[in-house]
């Protein structure tokens, strides 16, 4: 077995076109104007790809090739009525939505999305074959709100169910676990496995931020997928106090009952203290700490198998340092690349556990018992 990074990343993902509008489509009836970037432009994880070539990062990591996934990995989590719809609305000249209003993209736009689902394939197949110990796959659009039938979010294809799929149906893994720490809730994943136990669905969120409707701890699953739905919506305004507590009495023992051959993460930054698209409080430390005790997780329970996929963060002038310090924990390496925000944020709070934080979590602790 390998020691190494796996790392993914090609152009055309800084390639995605969402659009004039800063989140709803311009429009003179609603006065909603154009903007020059949409809040989920690629600039964004274009921008942490520059860091991580700038620090020297990139040259510590084992990059590996995106392939476009094909309609059959598509179609083992999504209908084919989305798909076809994707593809159709691509071939127009401005392009599509991916289902939702809010989620444009341009002409040609379904091959950077195939590209995206095709990473994540890469990632899982390079740790699972041993070709590296783990992965970073940088890839865009991302993935997780989307459902078996439409795409929603800022998302097309749902590139970790695409990825897990994957892993259990081609490479013959059992078991299987998604951890999102996106901010937002992973309701894509729990929509597409909710009745199976052959993957674990695990998603650590702002409570009702989005989607508003979905995310309940009372959401379990159904039939023989009962209880490998596991939700810990977090109060807003916590950081890592709360994150840090989150993972010690629910995700961690979660995943130590579970025992998955494979951890997927579903790595969004917007829980960091500057998103605008939520109210938490994380800060780049705190996402390291988080890749750190996944690590350690997966070295008892899965041969250290675990793929990072880049899921939200619409900071750009944030997104960087907390991308950056994740892919150094997971390659072992310091660049000396210091967060320069620190002085900034590091006085505005969250590092400590408030007590309402610590009783909804507890909360969701109890569910733990039901993972087998």
């Amino acid at each position: 077995m390998t020691s190494n990074t796996g790392y993914i990343w090609n152009t055309l993902y800084g390639w995605t076109d969402t659009g004039s509008g800063g989140l709803l489509p311009p429009s003179v009836e609603s006065l909603t104007q154009p903007i020059g970037h949409h809040v989920a432009h690629p600039d964004t994880k274009r921008r942490l790809h520059e860091l991580i070539s700038a620090s020297g990062l990139i040259d510590s990591l084992e990059q590996i090739d995106a392939q476009p996934a094909t309609e059959a990995d598509v179609l083992r989590v999504h209908d084919k009525a989305h798909y076809d719809r994707i593809l159709a609305e691509s071939a127009l000249p401005k392009g599509g939505d991916a289902g939702d209003g809010v989620s444009p993209f341009g002409h040609g736009g379904h091959q950077i999305a195939l590209l995206a689902a095709g990473g994540a394939i890469e990632a899982v197949r390079a740790v699972v074959a041993g070709q590296v110990s783990n992965a970073y796959a940088l890839i865009n659009p991302p993935g997780h709100h989307a459902e078996r039938s439409t795409g929603r979010g800022f998302c097309t294809f749902n590139n970790g169910a695409i990825a897990a799929a994957y892993a259990v149906e081609v490479l013959g893994l059992k078991r299987v676990a998604i951890v999102d720490w996106d901010v937002h809730h992973g309701n894509g994943a729990q929509d597409i496995f909710g009745d199976s136990a052959e993957v674990l669905n695990i998603s650590v969120h702002q409570d009702r931020c989005f989607p508003s409707d979905s995310g309940f701890r009372e959401e379990r699953g159904a039939g023989e997928g009962h209880g490998y739905t596991l939700n810990v919506p977090l109060p807003p305004g916590g950081g890592s106090g709360a994150y840090d507590y989150a993972f010690d009495t629910v995700v961690l023992p979660a995943l130590r009952a579970y025992k998955p051959e494979l951890i997927i993460v579903a790595s969004g930054f917007d829980a960091s203290i500057m998103d605008p698209l939520a109210r938490m409080m994380m800060r780049s430390e705190g996402f390291r700490g988080l890749a750190r005790k996944l690590m350690d997780c997966a070295a008892e329970v899965s041969q250290g198998r675990l793929v990072c996929l880049q899921e939200g963060g619409y900071s750009p002038i944030y997104v960087p340092f907390c991308g950056l310090a994740v892919i150094e924990e997971l390659a072992g390496v310091s660049t000396g690349t210091a967060d320069a925000y620190t002085p900034i944020l590091g006085a505005m709070g969250g590092d400590a556990l408030l007590d309402h934080e610590r009783d909804a979590i507890d909360l969701a602790a109890a569910l733990v018992a039901d993972i087998r």
